[in-house]
């Protein structure tokens, strides 16, 4: 059963929360404070976090960073702020999803059940062999890693997804959309803004000029098959 850790100072939150995850049939650990939550992650290894920015001792940035040093779990922002500046800067720390407080439950735990849903995927996907071999982008769609030319880039699993999605579907164009629905689930109803964000880190990784953005319309993947 895929384990969860929720991290938020407001007790309120919390059991809510905690209710409809459970109620899910999920593992769930708790913590109240950023320096909580650091120790939570090393002794209890969650498949997914939901992460609140405001926390007591470190902030959930610094959480997220330190996070990010070791692990790839899945992680929800929670904020009550609506400057477009802090779900930004959440998103390129490591973020893969924001949502706004007030929030539904039943919209957290869904997408919750669909990031869960999509690293099973994942992980059953792990005996795929295919390689994708272009000019200058190679992807190992079994082991999870990119290359270009002899440089290993070092992608988070929603900007794996989002590449391999792009490649596999040269040379059409993919709508934001079309993209929540292949790398975020088709059940996702947040804002399609997450893709931009999550595509500006994935191209400052590889340093080379792959995906092209036609705009009013979406994204496409522009390397040659080697």
């Amino acid at each position: 059963m895929p384990k969860i850790l929720l991290v938020d100072d407001e007790p309120g939150i919390v059991n809510l929360v905690l209710t409809y995850l459970k109620a899910e049939g999920y593992e769930v650990h708790t913590a109240s404070d950023g320096h909580a939550a650091v120790k939570a992650v090393h002794a209890f290894k969650p498949d997914l976090l939901i992460l609140d920015i405001m926390l007591p001792g470190l902030d959930g940035l610094e959480v997220l960073s330190r996070l990010r040093r070791e692990s790839q779990a899945y992680v929800i922002m929670l904020t009550a702020r609506t400057e477009e500046t802090d779900k930004i800067v959440g998103l390129s720390v490591g973020a893969d999803d924001y949502v706004t407080k007030p929030f539904s439950p039943r919209e957290l735990v869904a997408r919750v059940k669909a990031a869960l849903r999509r690293q099973q995927a994942g992980a059953a996907a792990g005996e795929d062999a295919r390689v994708l071999h272009f000019r200058r982008v190679s992807i190992d769609a079994g082991s999870h890693t990119v290359s270009v030319g002899d440089r290993p880039v070092e992608l988070t699993a929603t900007e794996f997804d989002l590449l391999l999605a792009l490649a596999e579907n040269r040379p059409r164009v993919l709508t934001r959309e079309q993209l929540l629905e292949k790398v975020w689930g088709y059940e996702y109803f947040g804002d399609t803004r997450v893709v931009d964000v999550h595509l500006g880190h994935l191209r400052q990784k590889l340093g080379v000029k792959v995906i092209a953005t036609l705009r009013g319309v979406g994204y496409r993947f522009e390397d040659e098959p080697a």
